[in-house]
C-alpha cells in the first residue's frame, strides 16, 4: 500500500466460454495488459477494430517503475486520448545535469527549440499511466478487457493462433485471427513457442527508493558519479507526481537485494543525499524499495506468422535513457496502422515485415545507446574508470569532453531514414525531415492549434501554399481526389493565411514555424503516415508520384 496512490481493483467476471461451454474467437487478441498491451488494444479499438485483451492481474504495476515518459511518446499518447492527463499529473522537465563528485560538469536540454505543445519529458508513475489508459480503454465499446486471465498454452497456426485460457473459473480455448504479445520481458508466450531473444546481462544491481518529502529542487533530471554521500558509485534523481522523488542507487553486483531493501538500509542512504544538500534534518518517507538488475537483448525478428511480439516481449534495454516504456509505445504507434491495413485487406501480409524491420532497427539503436551508457556509468575495469574519470574533469571546461559524458541517452523517436517503405527524395531540402523522419510539432492556428494534433491514423498530404484562398481549381480538384482511393490520401492545406476551397482543412501557419521546419515552398508536398513518420516529399504536386509512393508504403508496389 502506498500513501499517495490506492491501487484500484478491475472486476473479474465469468467468461462467456465457460458459461456456456463452447470456445471462443475474435480477429485480435492482446495478452498482457502493461502500458503497451493497453495501447495497442486503444489504438486498434479506436481505428475500428474490435479487440480483446487479457491479462492475468486485476490491478496497474505495483510501484513507479517506468517514470520517465518523452516527447514523442506523450504525442502518440494525445492520439489515444490520455496525452492531456499525463501531462497534467506529471512533472515536465527539459534540463538535465550531470555532476562528478561535487561539481556540476554537464547539462543539456532536450526542447532547446520553441514551440512545441509537449516538454521534452515528464516524470510519471507508471501506475497513472495504467490507470488512464485502463480507463480510456472501459470508454471504447470495440475493447473488451478480462482481468485474472492467463495464457497456459498457445499453438500458432497458418491463419491465426488458438490460446489455452486459465481463469479462476477454469479453462477455456480461444481462438485468433492476429495474437499480439505483449506480456513483458520474461514473456511466457515467448517462452512457449521457443522463440530466440539475445544480449547480455549486465552484472550490477541498483536500488529505486521512492521517496515523499517536500523539497525545492528544481524539475530536473540530475545525475551524480561518485558523489560524496555515496563513493565510488552513481546515483539518479527525479521528481514525480505527488511529491514523490525517485532515487536510484547504484549497488554494485555483490550486494544482498534483500538486505539492501530493508528500510534500516535504505534510509541512511538517503539521509547522506540529503546531508550532503545541506538538509540532514528534512522529513521523508519511504514510499517503495527496489532493487534491479537489467539486460540488453532482443528478439531476432518482431512477428512470428499470425503472432506479434511488442515492447519489453520483443526487446529488452537498461532504465538509463527511458528507453523501455517510450520504445515500446513507438513499436504501437508502427504496428496498429500495418495490421489495420492488412486486416482489412488493403495490403499485403507482408507490410508487417515491415514492423520488425523498422522497429528492430530502433531497438538495435536503444540497445546501442543503453549497453554505451551502462559501460560508462558502470565500467568494468581500472582503465575504463580512469578513462571515465578523466572525461568528467575534462567536461567541466571543455566541449569536447562533454559530448562523450554518457549518463543515459535519453530517448529520442528513430529516424527511419532506411526503411523500404520510404520513398527517396528527388529533389532538395534543407532540414531534418526527410523520408522516415518523425514528424516535428509546430504551432497552427484554428480549432487545433498544433500541426501533430492535425495528423496521424490515416495517410495524409501535407500541401503548402502562400494564400490558401487563391488555390486553383485543378489543384483543389487533385487533392479531393486522392481522398478517393481504396487507401484514401487525405489533403491538409498549410498557408500563411485564407481558408482552402472544396472542404479541405487548412491550417494556418501562425509563427512560421511549419515553413521553417519544413522548409516549404509554394507547391511543396509531404505525404505523412499514419504513425506520423515521413514518407515522401516533393517540390511540386504530381498526384502519379503521390500513388506510387503510398504504394510502397503499404507494401503494395512491386518488389524492387
Amino acid at each position: 500500500m502506498l500513501s499517495t496512490y490506492s491501487y484500484p481493483k478491475f472486476a473479474y467476471t465469468r467468461p462467456p466460454e465457460l458459461a456456456e461451454g463452447r470456445d471462443g474467437h475474435y480477429p485480435v487478441i492482446v495478452v498482457g495488459a502493461g502500458p503497451v498491451g493497453l495501447c495497442t488494444a486503444i489504438d486498434l479499438a479506436q481505428q475500428g477494430q474490435p479487440v480483446l485483451l487479457i491479462d492475468n492481474d486485476d490491478t496497474v504495476s505495483i510501484g513507479s517503475r517506468g517514470v520517465c515518459y518523452a516527447k514523442r511518446a506523450l504525442e502518440v499518447l494525445d492520439r489515444l486520448g490520455c496525452g492531456e492527463e499525463m501531462v497534467q499529473k506529471g512533472v515536465s522537465w527539459n534540463v538535465g545535469r550531470t555532476f562528478f563528485r561535487e561539481q556540476e560538469v554537464f547539462n543539456f536540454n532536450l526542447c532547446p527549440q520553441p514551440d512545441h505543445h509537449r516538454p521534452g519529458m515528464i516524470n510519471l508513475q507508471q501506475y497513472y499511466l495504467e490507470d488512464y489508459l485502463v480507463r480510456r480503454a472501459q470508454a471504447l465499446p470495440l475493447l473488451e478487457m478480462r482481468w485474472k486471465s492467463s495464457v497456459i498454452a498457445v499453438t500458432p497456426g497458418d491463419t491465426g493462433a488458438t490460446l489455452r485460457v486459465e481463469t479462476p473459473d477454469g479453462a477455456y480455448t480461444l481462438s485468433t485471427d492476429w495474437l499480439i504479445v505483449a506480456d513483458g520481458a520474461r514473456s511466457p508466450i515467448r517462452r512457449m513457442l521457443g522463440l530466440d531473444i539475445e544480449g547480455k546481462v549486465f552484472m550490477d544491481r541498483f536500488l529505486i527508493a521512492d521517496v515523499v518529502m517536500k523539497a525545492e529542487y528544481p524539475a530536473e533530471r540530475w545525475f551524480w558519479f561518485d558523489p560524496p554521500f555515496h563513493r565510488n558509485q552513481s546515483v539518479l534523481l527525479h521528481h514525480q507526481a505527488d511529491n514523490v522523488w525517485r532515487i536510484d542507487f547504484q549497488l554494485g553486483w555483490d550486494a544482498d537485494p534483500e538486505e539492501e531493501k530493508k528500510p534500516e538500509n535504505v534510509i541512511p542512504r538517503v539521509k547522506a543525499m540529503l546531508a550532503a544538500d545541506g538538509n540532514p534534518d528534512r522529513e521523508f518517507e519511504l514510499e517503495w524499495v527496489s532493487v534491479y538488475t537489467f539486460q540488453c537483448r532482443r528478439m531476432n525478428s518482431f512477428n512470428h506468422g499470425r503472432v506479434l511480439f511488442i515492447g519489453d516481449a520483443a526487446h529488452q534495454v537498461s532504465p538509463f535513457g527511458a528507453r523501455g516504456a517510450n520504445s515500446g509505445i513507438q513499436d504501437v504507434d508502427n504496428l496498429v496502422w500495418k495490421l489495420k491495413l492488412v486486416m482489412d485487406g488493403r495490403a499485403p501480409a507482408t507490410l508487417l515485415d515491415s514492423y520488425s524491420e523498422e522497429r528492430g532497427y530502433a531497438a538495435d539503436e536503444n540497445l546501442l545507446n543503453s549497453t554505451r551508457s551502462t559501460d560508462f556509468i558502470t565500467p568494468k575495469s581500472a582503465v575504463s574508470k580512469t578513462f571515465r574519470n578523466a572525461v568528467l574533469e575534462l567536461a567541466k571546461d571543455y566541449p569536447f569532453a562533454r559530448a562523450l559524458v554518457n549518463s543515459g541517452r535519453l530517448s529520442v523517436p528513430s529516424f527511419l531514414v532506411g526503411s523500404s517503405l520510404n520513398t527517396p527524395d528527388v529533389d532538395a531540402f534543407a532540414g531534418d525531415m526527410l523520408p522516415g523522419a518523425p514528424m516535428d510539432d509546430a504551432p497552427v492556428g484554428g480549432d487545433q492549434p498544433w500541426l501533430l494534433g492535425l495528423l496521424g491514423n490515416r495517410f495524409q498530404l501535407l500541401y503548402y501554399t502562400e494564400d490558401a484562398a487563391a488555390l486553383d481549381a485543378a489543384t483543389v480538384q487533385t487533392l479531393r481526389a486522392l481522398a478517393d482511393a481504396p487507401i484514401p490520401v487525405e489533403a491538409l492545406v498549410i498557408a500563411r493565411r485564407g481558408s482552402a476551397p472544396g472542404g479541405l482543412a487548412t491550417a494556418l501557419d501562425s509563427k512560421g514555424r511549419v515553413r521553417e521546419r519544413y522548409d516549404l515552398q509554394p507547391g511543396s508536398c509531404y505525404l505523412a503516415r499514419p504513425d506520423q513518420h515521413v514518407a515522401a516529399r516533393w517540390r511540386r504536386l504530381d498526384p502519379a508520384a503521390v500513388r506510387a509512393a503510398l504504394a510502397r508504403a503499404t507494401g503494395n508496389a512491386p518488389a524492387h
